[in-house]
C-alpha cells in the first residue's frame, strides 16, 4: 500500500494529461515471462506532452516517456506491455499487443537501416587500414634484420597484452584463476624480448629457457598461493605469443643463403642491399605471407558465395565450402609466385608449401577463435579500426612461421634453390 501511494503521488503529471490509470504492481520483476526491452510507439499522445517520467521511489525517474517530432511518444516496451497485462479493464489487450508488435517492427526496420548505413563505412575503414598495414609490413619484411625483428617484437608485446586481457576476462576467469597483473606484464615483456634474443643468439632455446625461468620465478614468488591454472595460462601465453613468432625471425633472418637463380635477385638494387640481400629467407617469407593473405581472402569470398556447411562450432561463420576455396587459392598463389620468384624450383615443393601455409593459417585462426569464444568477446582488442586487435590480424601467422621454417630447413634440399 505504501509503495502504491508513493507511486500515485509521484505520478501527478500523468493524471494531468488524463492518461488511463493503472496499477504499478506490474513493474516488479517477473521471472516467468521476461519481456525484451525494445522501443515501442504509443500513438495519439496529448498535444502538449513533451516528456514525463514515472518516479517510483520518490527520488529517481525509473521509466521515461519522450515526445518525438512526428507526434508520437516513445516508451520502454516493458512499461507498455506490463500496462496491458496488469489492468485489462482499462486497456484493451488486443490493441496493446498491436502496439507492441508495431513497435517491434519499427525498431527492427530502424536497426536494419542503421546497420546498412554502417556497413559501407566499416568496409571502407577495413580496406584503408588493411592496405596501410600491408604496405608497412611489406616494407618491414624487405628491410629484414633488426628492423624486422624490432617491429615483430613490438607486435608481440601488444599481442601478449591482449592475450592476458582475454585470460582475465569474465568468461575465462569465471572458471579458473588468472595470473596476477604483474605476472602478465613480466610474461609480455619476456615475449617481446624473445625475438630479439633469437636474432642475437641465432637460436631460440636460450631465449625460451630464460623467459620460462623468469616467468616461473615471478609466479612462485607472488603473495598468496600460486595456482596451476595461473602457471598453465602464463606458460601457454609464453609459447603462443613469444615462442611461435620467433620462427619468423629464424625464417626471414636465419636462412641467409642467397637466391641468385632469380632474375629479381640478380638485379636487386644496391640501395636495398644488392643481390646478397635477396636471400632464401626473404623469398620464403614473402611467399608465405602472400599465401596466408590469399588463403584468408579466398576463404572469406568462398564462404560468402558458397558457404553452407559449418566447419566447426569454434568459429560458426567458417564453412567447409569457404575452407576448400581458401585452400585452392592458397596453393594457386604459392605455385604462381614460385614461378615468378623461381623458388622453390620444384612444383611439388611449391604445392606442399602452399598446403602447409594454409593448414597453419586455419589452425591459428581457430585457436584464437577458441580463446575469444571462452572469453566471451568478439575481438581481442580495438587497436586497429575495422580489424580489431593485433591477435585478430596475426592469428593466421602464429603457427605458420614454425611450419614454414621447418619445411624449408628440413624438407627442401639446399633450401629449395
Amino acid at each position: 500500500m505504501a509503495a502504491a501511494t508513493t507511486a500515485t503521488t509521484s505520478c501527478s503529471k500523468i493524471e494531468q494529461h488524463k492518461l488511463a490509470p493503472c496499477s504499478f504492481s506490474f513493474l516488479c520483476a517477473c521471472p516467468c515471462r521476461p519481456i525484451p526491452s525494445k522501443a515501442v510507439i504509443l500513438t495519439r499522445p496529448p498535444s502538449k506532452l513533451s516528456h514525463l517520467g514515472l518516479v517510483l521511489d520518490g527520488s529517481r525517474t525509473k521509466y521515461g516517456f519522450r515526445l518525438r517530432r512526428n507526434g508520437v511518444v516513445s516508451a520502454n516496451r516493458r512499461v507498455i506491455a506490463a500496462v496491458a497485462r496488469a489492468e485489462p479493464e482499462w486497456v484493451d489487450e488486443d490493441n496493446a499487443q498491436q502496439e507492441v508488435d508495431k513497435g517491434e517492427t519499427i525498431s527492427m526496420k530502424e536497426d536494419i537501416a542503421s546497420e546498412r548505413q554502417q556497413k559501407p563505412s566499416q568496409l571502407k575503414k577495413r580496406i584503408v587500414f588493411g592496405l596501410g598495414i600491408g604496405i608497412t609490413v611489406g616494407g618491414v619484411v624487405l628491410a629484414g634484420g633488426w628492423v624486422f625483428t624490432v617491429a615483430l617484437a613490438a607486435a608481440v608485446f601488444v599481442g601478449a597484452q591482449e592475450y592476458f586481457e582475454l585470460v582475465r576476462s569474465r568468461g575465462i576467469a569465471a572458471g579458473m584463476t588468472p595470473p596476477p597483473q604483474y605476472v602478465s606484464q613480466v610474461c609480455s615483456v619476456s615475449c617481446a624480448l624473445m625475438p630479439i634474443l633469437t636474432l642475437y643468439f641465432g637460436h631460440i632455446d636460450v631465449s625460451v629457457t630464460s623467459a620460462a625461468f623468469v616467468l616461473a620465478a615471478a609466479l612462485l614468488l607472488q603473495r598468496g598461493n600460486p595456482r596451476f591454472a595461473q602457471l598453465s595460462s602464463a606458460v601457454f601465453g609464453l609459447f603462443y605469443c613469444g615462442y611461435l613468432p620467433c620462427f619468423w625471425v629464424k625464417l626471414r633472418c636465419g636462412l641467409a643463403a642467397p637466391a641468385l637463380n632469380t632474375a629479381i635477385g640478380a638485379s636487386w638494387p644496391i640501395l636495398f642491399g644488392g643481390h646478397t640481400h635477396w636471400t632464401v629467407g626473404l623469398v620464403a617469407t614473402l611467399l608465405s605471407f602472400s599465401s596466408i593473405i590469399a588463403a584468408d581472402t579466398f576463404a572469406f569470398l568462398g564462404g560468402k558465395a558458397f558457404g553452407r556447411t559449418q566447419l566447426t562450432s569454434v568459429s560458426p561463420k567458417k564453412t567447409w565450402e569457404g575452407t576448400i576455396v581458401g585452400l585452392g587459392g592458397c596453393i594457386a598463389t604459392s605455385v604462381v609466385l614460385s614461378r615468378v620468384l623461381c623458388w622453390p624450383k620444384s612444383l611439388l615443393s611449391a604445392i606442399a608449401f602452399g598446403f602447409l601455409n594454409f593448414f597453419g593459417s586455419v589452425f591459428g585462426d581457430l585457436t584464437e577463435s577458441m580463446i575469444k569464444r571462452d572469453a566471451g568477446v568478439k575481438d581481442s582488442g580495438s587497436l586497429i579500426p575495422g580489424h580489431g586487435g593485433i591477435l585478430d590480424r596475426v592469428d593466421s601467422y602464429m603457427f605458420t612461421g614454425a611450419l614454414a621454417y621447418s619445411f624449408v630447413k628440413i624438407f627442401l634440399p639446399l633450401y629449395g634453390v
